[in-house]
């Protein structure tokens, strides 16, 4: 009779009837709560409750849901403990789960007790350096138990590398964890401009590799959408049109759909319209898709400004540097023309910088076409490429405008000198007729800046070095106002503090201690443009506005580009950063109130002023102890005269009247606020996100009047198609 019925079920698969449905899952436990409730906790590895996500000092963790887990890295690797669960009745065939870390039997690893006794066991992956602290899915058969009660016991007593677990999501279910397939490809031919690669943000990260005729063109890691994506990157096939492609993902499940949904197009693909997405800056330069970070390379050519780009292609958060490329005509209006450097062998694209040269000293011009030269940081050992290698600083050229570049063959042009050494800044130094290159070095968790000349930018010899300032230096000279002739060079850093001072082709010698650059905040990593023509004379400066961009498919922007200049204080020579003119192109017709006095209780000058993207300008002279308030779209500007200080949301500076009167700019974007006053000594540049039904404007006297020669709000253009 049994074998009848098991015919008999057979034949009614055969029939196409519908099997039975899986019963709902039962969930024991996904650790989104502040405490691990029922479950009890020894030692000291698990905390006082779920991590939330990475623990300090600890590798990224990936792959868990929500945004809790159990996570014994608490106090590091050295910790030790259990967490045992309350009884539960095994009600279902599976009991499936979510377990990365060490992978030390007994040791780490989560254990099934029924009626005392250990009937399951499950480790994470890890037992050497390296690794990942990605989990993932996996699962127990317990149909034998069905009815019986249960009791999960999570261990971590191992105090070495690895010496931890992280597990999530445990859940009784009808059906088994999805099994994994290795090294999974698609074939292609490169028949359009892109392909398209589903991402979802958080999704554990894949390694995707494009083989181009069996040739490794492409790698780096991707949050990749098992099924649909939240946005979709892309890689530009044209330099492989018409041959075969290969896409090859180290690790799938077995019902991802992530090869499947690759496809290739002519045009961005997107829910929204290039930039036209909710959180697209309107006049700030953004990267068409994923993340951005440091300016690099900004230098003028042929009529063109060139801004490259830390870049991630692939991804909303940081990871896989590239260097990308935009170019302008006018430093408002950017086009986007893709990556320029790869990562490769010798590691990913750090930050660094470019010259046009002219004389051809690297002999790597082409005739009647000067080279625009890259100097950049291979990043050794953050790509599978370049696993093992050191961060050396490396060279690459163009001779066709910057439209595309080569390696040089000899890279490194120069070599390892400390862990993290980077950030190549070129200049020529024409009163010692030579190259000269700043350059980040750690020496003995000393931050400093190394110089090095050089003839012919290829080989380069140690000068001098100055300590105090921590990654992405810049260096320059500035005219010193009112004295013909005379100059100082400004050394800067990351941060924009910097020190004026004076330099012999060999030795910087300060003659200021180490000053502060900008007054805001998320304001990083700023660079000059080198190569401007003699004519305009100008020092202009772009700087990564870390202001986020949440649920869109891009991260992050730069900052408005700024004319930089000394001014005479009390104190003497001291750096200003004050807006480029060509902004003005962006104006509409301003709403203007000026001249006129404002005292407290005026009725509102700027009422008349609704809308989106705005620059105000203001030049008054206060009573003393007055206090004036500007209200843009939400956002709170105060000047305090008797204080001489600006806030700007909260956010503190001082500002020095100039000669009695003070001159204020501020530019509201969709993300951002930059507020410019005392003639360019202060900017306070932050991350800002309006509220959409926010549109006006208020201006008001708190205390005390002023006189307003200038007081002006121009509704702005956005810069993109």
């Amino acid at each position: 009779m049994r074998k009848f019925i098991i015919l008999c079920a057979a034949w009614l698969g055969g029939w196409g009837l519908p099997a039975a449905a899986p019963l709902p899952d039962i969930l024991i436990a996904d650790f989104e709560g502040t405490n691990y409730g029922g479950w009890t906790a020894t030692g000291t590895a698990f905390g006082p409750g779920p991590a939330r996500g990475t623990l300090p000092n600890q590798m990224r963790v990936s792959g868990f849901q929500g945004k809790g887990l159990v996570n014994s890295f608490y106090g590091g690797d050295r910790s030790t403990g259990t967490l045992t669960s309350p009884p539960f009745k095994i009600e279902r065939p599976y009991l499936k789960f979510l377990i990365g870390g060490g992978g030390f039997a007994g040791e780490t690893c989560m254990n099934l007790l029924v009626d005392g006794k250990h009937v399951r066991t499950a480790t994470g992956p890890n037992t050497r350096p390296g690794g990942s602290e990605e989990l993932n899915w996996q699962s127990w058969e317990v149909r034998e138990f069905l009815g019986r009660t249960g009791i999960l016991e999570i261990v971590d007593r191992a105090t070495g590398g690895w010496g931890h677990i992280n597990v999530d999501h445990i859940i009784l279910s009808d059906t088994p964890a999805p099994r994994w397939r290795e090294n999974v490809q698609r074939q292609f031919t490169a028949e359009r401009r892109y392909l398209f690669l589903p991402v979802k943000n958080g999704a554990p990260k894949r390694w995707v590799s494009l083989l181009v005729e069996g040739r490794l063109e492409r790698d780096f890691d991707i949050e990749l959408a098992d099924a649909a994506p939240d946005w979709w990157a892309w890689v530009d096939l044209r330099p492989f049109a018409g041959k075969t492609l290969v896409v090859q993902v180290d690790r799938l499940r077995e019902d991802s759909q992530a090869l499947e949904l690759l496809e290739q197009g002519d045009a961005p693909k997107g829910a929204q319209p290039l930039y036209r997405e909710p959180l697209r800056p309107q006049f700030h330069f953004s990267a068409q898709r994923g993340w951005l970070n440091d300016p690099n390379g900004l230098v003028y050519h042929a009529g063109e400004y060139h801004l490259f780009f830390q870049h991630n292609p692939y991804g909303w958060n940081w990871g896989n540097m590239h260097w990308g490329h935009a170019v302008s005509r006018d430093l408002v209006h950017w086009e986007e023309l893709g990556e320029a450097l790869y990562p490769d062998a010798l590691g990913t694209m750090y930050s660094g910088s470019a010259i046009v040269d002219y004389r051809n000293d690297a002999g790597l011009n082409a005739p009647d076409s000067p080279a625009i030269l890259l100097f950049y940081t291979a990043a050794g050992g953050e790509n599978r490429q370049s696993r093992g290698q050191p961060y050396t600083q490396c060279l690459a050229y163009s001779t066709d405008r910057g439209r595309t570049f080569k390696k040089y063959e000899r890279n490194p042009i120069v070599p390892n000198l400390t862990p993290g050494n980077r950030d190549p800044k070129v200049i020529w130094h024409a009163a010692s007729q030579q190259w000269i290159m700043t350059l980040y070095v750690e020496t003995n968790r000393v931050h400093s800046i190394f110089f090095f000349g050089s003839k012919n930018l290829r080989d380069w010899t140690y000068l001098s070095r100055t300590e105090g300032f921590f990654e992405c230096p810049d260096f320059f000279p500035l005219a010193v106002p009112g004295e013909t002739g005379r100059h100082l060079w400004l050394l800067t850093g990351a941060s924009s503090e910097y020190m004026l001072g004076h330099f012999d082709g060999r030795q910087f010698t300060p003659a200021t201690p180490k000053l502060p650059g900008h007054l805001g905040r998320d304001f990083y990593a700023a660079q000059t443009f080198s190569d401007i023509p003699p004519a305009d004379g100008r020092r202009i400066q772009i700087g990564w506005l870390r202001a986020p961009a949440p649920g869109m498919p891009f991260n992050q922007c730069m900052s408005l580009p700024l004319e930089l200049s000394l001014t005479n204080t009390p104190d003497g020579p001291r750096l200003t950063m004050w807006p480029v003119r060509e902004l003005a192109k962006l104006r509409g017709q301003p709403i203007a109130a000026a001249p006129l006095d404002l005292v407290p209780g005026a009725a509102n000058p700027l009422a008349a002023a609704r809308g989106e993207l705005w620059e105000v300008r203001a030049e008054f002279t206060p009573a003393p102890g007055a206090v004036f308030e500007l209200k843009l779209r939400g956002a709170e500007i105060i000047y305090d005269a008797g204080h001489q200080e600006l806030s700007v949301n909260g956010h503190r500076a001082k500002a020095p009247l100039r000669e009695g009167r003070q001159r204020l700019a501020v530019f509201l974007d969709r993300t951002t606020i930059e507020v410019f006053a005392a003639d360019g000594l202060t900017y306070v540049p932050l991350p800002f996100m309006a509220k959409a039904e926010e549109q006006g404007m208020h201006a008001r006297m708190r205390q005390g009047q002023a006189r307003f020669e200038t007081l002006a709000a121009y509704p702005l253009q956005s810069i993109w198609p």
